[in-house]
């Protein structure tokens, strides 16, 4: 007599446990960026929201300041500071386009012709980070000072006779004068375009150039045809890492200028910290984001680069 064993079904396992698991791991990124998330929102967004109420406030520092939602500030500011305002775009502006003519090249060296010498190069670009903004602004009042080197061989080229007739001097000197404030911003913020600038360059394939040799481009011809299209993420990026923070600075022109140099930055500060016009100060600091929103966002959709928005 043959008995026949049949093995019992083997044990299913649970559904839950695969799906909990899942669902962890789907929560693992939001899970990531929870610490950037209360950072901006502590740092950022409160603030602002707070300084948006600020703007809409009346009273005084004695009385008190409380929210009756006056917007005739925002006009009261844009109308006593308009030049202020029109000082720091041209000083930027100004500043930003010298920055792309002293990096570009700089750049374009480091990522096809430095070798080498690459690294060390870049550590000497970012060197001047390593010394307080403070310091290297207030170094420049050494190298501009009147009856210096730098400006006795300017008067000897007669670049200052230009400058002066440009109205961006006065006589023989320079400090003091729009170029004083235009220089420091220039050196402060070039590494913030040459960096950008480098990137994008260093990653151009360089059979590109290649090829367009082989199809007898002239030098000149490949560098307008290949490779600054293929920059031109790296200048966008450049122009508003440069241009940005110069349009909001205020140490350049409060050590290197003089009160007919002012730039909205010092307006702001000067309202926040001694005048104590609170309201007039936020004003200022949302005309400042709000054009300097608009001016970038046009120039984004302009130079054909939209995915940087």
């Amino acid at each position: 007599m043959t008995t026949t064993l049949t093995e019992a079904p083997p044990e299913k396992e649970p559904e839950a446990a695969p799906r909990k698991i899942r669902k962890r791991g789907r929560l693992v990124p939001y899970w990531l960026l929870l610490p950037g998330i209360l950072w901006l929102v502590v740092f950022f967004a409160l603030p602002l929201v707070y300084q948006a109420s600020t703007s809409v406030q009346t009273g005084s520092l004695e009385d008190g300041f409380k929210v009756t939602w006056h917007f005739a500030t925002y006009w009261d500011a844009l109308n006593d500071y308009w030049p202020q305002f029109l000082r720091s775009v041209m000083y930027a502006g100004a500043a930003t386009i010298l920055c792309l003519l002293l990096g570009y090249p700089l750049a374009y060296l480091i990522a096809f012709r430095a070798g080498r010498w690459r690294n060390l190069i870049l550590v000497l670009v970012i060197a001047p980070f390593f010394t307080s903004f403070l310091i290297r602004t207030l170094a420049w009042k050494t190298i501009l000072a009147d009856g210096g080197p730098v400006v006795g061989a300017l008067n000897s080229l007669h670049f200052l006779d230009v400058t002066s007739w440009l109205g961006v001097t006065e006589g023989d000197r320079v400090l003091a004068t729009p170029l004083a404030v235009i220089c420091g911003l220039t050196y402060n913020f070039l590494p913030f375009m040459i960096l950008p600038l480098y990137t994008s360059l260093e990653r151009i394939d360089g059979r590109l150039h290649e090829a367009a040799g082989d199809l007898y481009a002239r030098p000149s011809t490949t560098f307008r045809k290949v490779t600054f299209p293929l920059s031109m993420p790296g200048v966008v990026s450049g122009t508003l890492l440069t241009f940005i923070p110069a349009a909001g600075d205020y140490v350049n022109a409060d050590l290197l200028g003089s009160t007919d140099t002012r730039m909205v930055g010092n307006v702001i500060q000067t309202q926040f910290l001694r005048i104590l016009d609170y309201p007039t100060a936020a004003a200022l600091s949302f005309i400042l984001m709000a054009a300097i929103l608009v001016m970038v966002t046009v120039y984004i959709r302009k130079s054909g680069t939209e995915d940087l928005v």
